[in-house]
């Protein structure tokens, strides 16, 4: 299919049946991805606590890495859909390469410097005495893969926002695969214990870096080519429009992540791994809610580029509308078997086990909530309206979450740990509900 019929598939398509084929493999992308992230923490919890605790610890950088993909991915991605609806090909073409390199260039910064300060870096990540030395085992070589995580996000975001989500999925997929095989084998059987599971990560994010290579250089997609790179004012203040609430959202959470293992460390090396097994939890919940507003994203851009803005409107209620729905579902299921959930991942640990449940359980009766504040920000980050989309993407895990974990616990202890995310889930809804009424009034008058 090249870049004309795509264009035609992707404003004539109903938009239910055009959102729910991107969405599909987005899903099964976010979902792996999501697991392969939960197995390390499993396979880890059979080692000890402190084990465990260090991978939570690390969560925190590896979202930094993933915070810079994502501004990289979704800032050039989604000025390559709006100009792939306004037909400007060639525009969309140095986007692309622009967007990788920064990327790699990226990523390798974030590893040489990592390197250099690897243990003050985690003392400041939250790790006790205790967990200090597995903290620097995994973080080490995570640090090494930074170039290729990002890359690879890159990569996967651009397959996406052309409308080839199935590609994007096929290179994220396999290397998920691999590391689910590498992890137990290089854990126990090679006896490598949490460096075993970083490395099973860095070699799953190479490969699937290398898939992703391969999937864009397939017929009809944008092939990244060196002769295309024109990084210039223009295409930087582009990627920034795009990708900054990205990195509001990703980096924002990997703070929040560092703010809340000092909280929980307050109470414990048990109180920090039952916190870092709930995030786990939660984004695997999560994650599926993100592949569906992914599959809106494409079909966002490329409508809005050609000022269809009734279809805009129509995806965003369709998304919102079926995304309640499952994570009621979702939340009434975790909610039910929240003690079996976590002590999936820690299961010799009554105190892991308590503390897990607990906020697992309050975060279950405002998940429903994150509907409308994730398709929402999606909408208005595809659509250009970066400083809308921005204070949505800070607001969750950020304007509010921060406040509220430093404060909360001074309260209400170490229940005021487990409800923090709670709190700031509500106070996100009431925030982005405003913002985003009005920018679909102002379509409704275009339309």
């Amino acid at each position: 299919m090249n870049q004309e019929e795509k264009f035609i598939q992707m404003t004539t398509t109903p938009i239910p049946k055009l959102i729910c084929s991107l969405a599909v493999p987005t899903i099964i992308s976010m979902l792996v991805t999501s697991f392969y992230n939960m197995v390390d923490t499993f396979f880890v919890g059979k080692l000890d606590t402190q084990s465990t605790a260090a991978v939570g610890i690390v969560f925190s950088v590896m979202a930094i890495i993933q915070a810079i993909g994502f501004f990289f991915g979704h800032g050039s991605g989604n000025y390559i859909s709006r100009k792939l609806g306004s037909k400007e090909f060639d525009e969309a073409e140095t986007m692309a390469a622009d967007g990788f390199v920064l990327a790699i260039c990226s990523g390798v910064v974030i590893a040489v410097l990592g390197l250099i300060f690897l243990n003050p870096l985690s003392l400041a990540l939250g790790s006790t005495p205790t967990i200090l030395p597995y903290t620097k085992q995994y973080l080490g070589v995570i640090l090494i893969g930074a170039p290729f995580m990002t890359s690879s996000l890159v990569l996967n975001n651009q397959l996406r926002f052309q409308g080839r989500a199935s590609f994007a999925m096929i290179g994220i997929v396999i290397g998920a695969v691999l590391n689910i095989i590498l992890d137990p084998l290089l854990i126990f059987v090679f006896d490598l214990g949490v460096s075993g599971a970083a490395i099973a990560t860095v070699f799953s994010q190479f490969c699937s870096f290398l898939l992703l290579i391969l999937m864009s250089r397939k017929s009809g997609s944008i092939v990244i080519r060196m002769k295309n790179v024109k990084i210039n004012l223009h295409f930087i203040t582009e990627i920034i429009r795009g990708g900054i609430p990205s990195l509001c959202r990703q980096g924002l959470a990997s703070i929040a992540s560092i703010c809340l293992n000092h909280a929980a460390g307050g109470y414990g090396d048990a109180a920090i791994a039952g916190m870092s097994i709930v995030t786990r939890i939660s984004m695997f919940a999560n994650s599926a809610l993100i592949g569906f507003g992914q599959g809106f994203q494409p079909v966002c851009g490329f409508n809005y580029g050609a000022k269809l803005y009734k279809r805009v409107r129509e995806g965003f209620y369709f998304c919102v509308k079926y995304a309640f729905i499952f994570l009621v579902v979702v939340s009434t299921l975790c909610g039910v078997f929240a003690p079996r959930l976590v002590s999936l991942f820690r299961k010799e640990d009554l105190e892991v086990i308590t503390v897990g449940t607990a906020a697992l359980r309050f975060q279950c009766f405002t998940f429903p909530l994150s509907a409308w504040i994730v398709v929402s920000n999606m909408m208005l980050q595809s659509i250009g309206k970066a400083v809308k989309a921005s204070v949505v993407a800070a607001a969750r895990q950020g304007i509010f979450f921060i406040p509220l974990i430093l404060i909360l616990p001074h309260f209400l202890g170490l229940t005021g740990v487990e409800i923090c995310q709670t709190v700031s889930d509500v106070c996100t809804l009431v925030l982005s509900v405003p913002l985003t009424l009005s920018v679909l009034k102002e379509m409704a008058v275009d339309s």
